[in-house]
């Protein structure tokens, strides 16, 4: 029998944009004014002497240590930071490396001595014991090392999803999200750099990571820190001092 000529038809899916006859992608949504305000954060921030630029974790560990005691370090500074002023982390890291801080080193302390060396730490105890559990599963596990994924440093006991893209980007020097703790929590809330206000870190960083440039994604965490530290603070932000006074939704204008 004659083969039919007909052809059959092919759909093929194109994604919004693609394609002939494709209707046009919709502009991304992005926060008004926020590279103006970006810029005049950089601005504030120039001199760098905020407590994270002085005491942060990336000041912590001991960058003349082998690598893979470099990043248990910087994960210990992370979980020891959590609801902890930077200088109170920092003064507790110090005490820890005075004594020659390593995974063995941890794991042969008990934990009443530990818990004298960190605290006071907010939640000191808590941390003693997810300090050793998590440093117990990277010697079995890891030989010693940190996981080198966001999936698997969130499931060590008491980390969560900030400490671990912290931890991607100073132990790894990779960029795997966006860090948001309370700083950038609620100064990208006040800024309006979230399409409706989040309640939790992690809806902000997945609202923040859906329009801005991942090439920023890295700066963003430590120039909010430290802004949030010195100007834009929780109670009575200061906004008599900062830039964008007259460009910030939630200014006190005066």
């Amino acid at each position: 029998p004659r083969r039919s000529r007909r052809r059959k038809s092919i759909t093929i899916a194109y994604e919004p944009g693609q394609g002939d006859g494709a209707e046009p992608q919709r502009p991304r949504w992005e926060p008004k004014d926020w590279r103006e305000q970006l810029e005049r954060i950089r601005e504030m921030r120039r001199n760098r002497d905020a407590p994270v630029d002085e005491m942060g974790v990336e000041k912590c560990y001991d960058s003349s240590a082998p690598p893979p005691v470099m990043r248990y370090q910087v994960l210990l500074s992370l979980m020891l930071s959590s609801q902890t002023k930077d200088q109170v982390t920092s003064a507790a890291m110090l005490r820890l490396r005075q004594r020659g801080l390593t995974v063995d080193s941890v794991l042969q302390m008990d934990d009443a001595t530990l818990g004298q060396i960190i605290y006071p730490v907010g939640f000191w105890r808590n941390k003693v014991k997810y300090i050793k559990q998590t440093t117990a599963i990277l010697k079995q596990k890891y030989g010693g090392d940190i996981p080198s994924t966001v999936e698997e440093l969130v499931q060590l006991p008491g980390v969560g999803p900030k400490m671990a893209h912290l931890a991607m980007n100073i132990a790894w020097d990779s960029v795997s999200g966006i860090a948001v703790d309370t700083h950038v929590h609620r100064i990208t809330n006040r800024l309006k750099w979230v399409k409706k206000e989040t309640k939790y870190p992690e809806e902000t960083r997945v609202a923040l990571e859906d329009w801005l440039p991942r090439d920023l994604w890295r700066e963003i965490n430590w120039l909010l820190v430290g802004f949030g530290q010195q100007t834009c603070l929780p109670l009575n932000p200061r906004c008599s001092q900062c830039l964008n006074q007259d460009i910030c939704p939630a200014a006190k204008r005066c």
